[in-house]
């Protein structure tokens, strides 16, 4: 017992707050990985194999939405259930919600685990973490709830009294899976049977973007609404610098991706649309690529060209503090703006009048180029491994790193090599590529204070 109490003193002192949240993930997978074995929540006869179950395991908690078979073959009722439980863990995070069951139950909450706090949810302060999570559960769950209803009734309303018990189901299911950016499939069409009913596609589409926005920008624009409500008079709310800038390349990215979609697919899966169902598909995509993963119909009916761009798109993903993966919006849009400046001659990156740091461009920097080449490695084991053409091989690494549920029909006949590459890249995606970066970081290791003289290098 002793032992074990030293023990548990050396990782809390010793261990770093990254460490330590990477950790929980992992050990999160692993209890995942238990609980979807387990009889109760497998249909009769069902056996899933162990590299099988745990790809799931970490989709799941990675909220990806990659399988290697049919949830609705393998899975009842009760283990939807849990997934959707799951789907909660791991959008809003391991430390989100031990922080909520804290904060009702009158714990009080330590400087480590607010740290903990801070780095789960990517805050670059520690003071507000606690209000900040707290804040974020309830207005997430709010909304679950409330598009959860609202869906069920429109079901109910769509296919009569008789089937209401699976009206509240899917509902449910399908406000949950969109609000947390799951993209977990269990019907096996996804939204297909909604491809012409344009408002309920635009519901989802504000869900989807809602939970990849950032939390912090859901907080500060609630903040804003409570401040316009209880001050009318007065218009000195601010908002940070860091929601300005997910606001704006999320709408950026967007914009982008629905026109470069429209372009490409005029002539294509688009041709015999309307006008208006070009442009609802073209948007529909452009958001989901980004996040969510769900799809109106078999991807492989589109061009080579637009499964790059959804390539791309998946590969930037969601904005950071957010349940999406991927590289980040804020870490793209930040090294573009640092190009726009250097081709113009500028030392300074300003925006919003705001001039972003130095150690955040390097960051953006460092992230993007290792990304990239975590992608293009994993591309080249795959292309060694499998037996798919590239393209495929391209799409399934973006969706993998992504978070982003989609695949061109190729997850379930991956190798054991082809499935533990994408295991690793669903793990990394969802974590972040500078957290695993700094998890082999340990307390020791710090500047020295001295430096050593310039010289210039010829670049180019």
């Amino acid at each position: 017992m002793n032992y074990l109490s030293r023990l548990k003193t050396k990782v809390r002192t010793e261990a770093t707050p990254i460490q330590l949240v990477v950790s929980a993930y992992l050990i999160l997978i692993l209890l995942t990985f238990f609980l979807l074995n387990l009889p109760i929540f497998l249909k009769p006869g069902v056996h899933v194999s162990l590299l099988n179950s745990f790809f799931m395991a970490v989709s799941t908690i990675s909220v990806t939405g990659l399988t290697t078979f049919p949830l609705s073959q393998v899975y009842n009722h009760a283990g939807i259930i849990l997934l959707e439980f799951l789907f909660q863990i791991g959008g809003f995070g391991v430390t989100m919600l031990a922080t909520v069951v804290m904060v009702l139950s009158g714990r009080k909450i330590t400087l480590q685990q607010r740290q903990l706090i801070q780095v789960d949810m990517n805050q670059p302060r520690l003071s507000g973490t606690v209000r900040l999570s707290y804040s974020v559960f309830i207005l997430m769950l709010v909304l679950q709830l409330f598009f959860g209803m609202l869906f069920s009734l429109y079901f109910t309303w769509q296919n009569g009294l008789t089937h209401l018990k699976s009206a509240i189901f899917n509902g449910f299911y399908i406000s949950v899976s969109a609000v947390t950016n799951a993209g977990f499939d269990i019907t096996g069409s996804s939204l297909a049977p909604f491809r012409h009913n344009y408002l309920f596609l635009l519901t989802i589409m504000f869900l989807i973007m809602l939970g990849g926005i950032g939390f912090p920008v859901l907080v500060e624009f609630q903040q804003w609404l409570s401040f316009k409500y209880h001050h009318p008079q007065q218009y000195h709310f601010r908002f940070s610098l860091f929601s300005k800038l997910a606001v704006f390349f999320a709408v950026i990215f967007f914009i982008t991706g629905t026109i470069l979609i429209f372009l490409t697919e005029f002539k294509g899966q688009l041709a015999d649309e309307s006008w208006p169902g070009k442009l609802m598909t073209a948007m529909f995509y452009s958001a989901s690529t980004r996040n969510a993963g769900l799809q109106l119909e078999s991807l492989k009916t589109f061009q080579t060209s637009t499964l790059l761009i959804f390539s791309l798109l998946m590969f930037i993903g969601a904005s950071p503090s957010s349940v999406g993966g991927g590289v980040r919006t804020t870490t793209v849009g930040i090294l573009l703006l640092y190009l726009a400046a250097f081709i113009r001659g500028r030392r300074n990156v300003n925006i919003f009048g705001r001039r972003i740091s130095q150690s955040d461009i390097q960051k953006a920097i460092v992230v993007t180029n290792l990304s990239m080449l975590l992608c293009l490695g994993a591309v080249l084991i795959l292309s060694i491994t499998e037996n798919y053409s590239l393209t495929s091989l391209i799409f399934e690494v973006a969706a993998a790193f992504g978070t982003t549920g989609l695949s061109l029909g190729i997850t379930a006949g991956l190798s054991i090599i082809g499935k533990w590459v994408i295991i690793i890249l669903m793990f990394v995606g969802r974590v972040g590529m500078l957290y695993m970066l700094l998890l082999f970081v340990s307390k020791k290791e710090q500047d020295f204070n001295y430096k050593y003289p310039t010289e210039q290098v010829i670049i180019g």
